[in-house]
C-alpha cells in the first residue's frame, strides 16, 4: 500500500470527511450549488484549511463525470465562461494566501463567509449585474481569490446566479457549470504552489467516489418543480455545517 495511502487512511477526521463529501455530493446534485459551503467549514475544523481545500478540489473532479456532461448545454454559455475565465487568473493569488495566512483566522473566515451567504440568499438578497463582461469578469475575479484561499469559490456567483431569475433548472446549471470548472482549474494552482503533497491527494481519491455517488444521488432527487424544497433541504444543511465547523 501507498505510504500516502496509509497516511491519508490514518488522517485525523478522515471519517469526517468522508461524512461531509457525501452530503456536499448529494445537495450539490440536486441544487446545483452548497457543495463546499458545506464541506469545507466542517473540512476545516478537523483538518487545516490547506488539507481542506485541496482534498475537496481533488474530490470534486468527479462533478466534471456526474454533473458537467448535464448542465454545460443547459447553461448560459457566454456570462458561465466570462466568470470561470477571470476566476482562473486571479486563484494562484487566493492558493498563495491560503498557504501564508494562519489556521485559525481561515477557519473563522470559512465560517464567515459561508454564514453571510446563507443569510443572503435566505433573506432573499440578490446581487444585480448588467449583461456587460466588465461586471461577470469582476466577478469572476472575485470568486477565484476567495476561492483559492478558502475554497469556497460559489458565494458571489450564487447570488448573481440568483438574481438572475429565470427557471430553477437554468439557474441551477450556471452554478454547478461555474463551480465544476473552477475547481478543476484549481487543482494546478495548488499543486504548483506545493498545497498537493501524497497524503492529501490520496486524502482527495478517497472522498472522490463518495462524493460522486452523492451527486449521482442528488441528481436522482431533483425534480425542476420541487425548487423551494431543494432550497429549503440545501440551507438546512449549510446551516448545519456552519455550526459544526465553528472554530470554538
Amino acid at each position: 500500500m501507498p505510504d500516502g495511502l496509509v497516511a491519508a487512511l490514518a488522517m485525523p477526521g478522515i471519517g469526517w470527511l468522508v461524512a461531509a463529501a457525501l452530503a456536499a455530493g448529494v445537495v450539490y446534485g440536486f441544487a446545483g450549488f452548497g457543495a463546499a459551503l458545506i464541506f469545507m467549514p466542517v473540512a476545516a475544523r478537523v483538518a487545516t484549511p490547506e488539507v481542506a481545500v485541496a482534498a475537496f478540489s481533488v474530490s470534486a473532479v468527479g462533478s466534471a463525470i456526474t454533473m458537467l456532461p448535464k448542465t454545460w448545454p443547459a447553461c448560459d454559455k457566454r456570462a458561465t465562461g466570462l466568470m470561470i475565465a477571470a476566476a482562473a487568473v486571479t486563484m494562484p493569488l487566493g492558493v498563495m494566501l491560503l498557504t501564508r495566512l494562519p489556521e485559525t483566522p481561515l477557519r473563522w473566515a470559512i465560517c464567515i463567509i459561508v454564514a453571510i451567504t446563507l443569510a443572503a440568499v435566505m433573506s432573499g438578497w440578490k446581487l444585480r449585474l448588467s449583461d456587460a463582461a466588465g461586471p461577470r469578469l469582476g466577478i469572476g475575479a472575485a470568486a477565484g481569490v476567495v476561492g483559492g484561499s478558502t475554497g469556497l469559490l460559489g458565494p458571489v456567483v450564487i447570488l448573481v446566479t440568483l438574481a438572475g431569475g429565470g427557471q430553477a433548472a437554468r439557474m441551477r446549471a450556471n452554478l454547478a457549470t461555474f463551480l465544476t470548472t473552477v475547481t478543476l482549474v484549481l487543482l494546478p494552482a495548488l499543486w504548483w504552489q506545493g498545497v498537493l503533497p501524497p497524503p492529501v491527494l490520496w486524502a482527495g481519491l478517497i472522498l472522490l467516489p463518495v462524493y460522486m455517488a452523492g451527486t449521482l444521488i442528488g441528481q436522482r432527487l431533483f425534480q425542476p418543480g420541487a425548487e423551494r424544497l431543494y432550497r429549503g433541504i440545501a440551507y438546512a444543511v449549510v446551516a448545519g455545517a456552519v455550526v459544526l465547523g465553528l472554530p470554538v
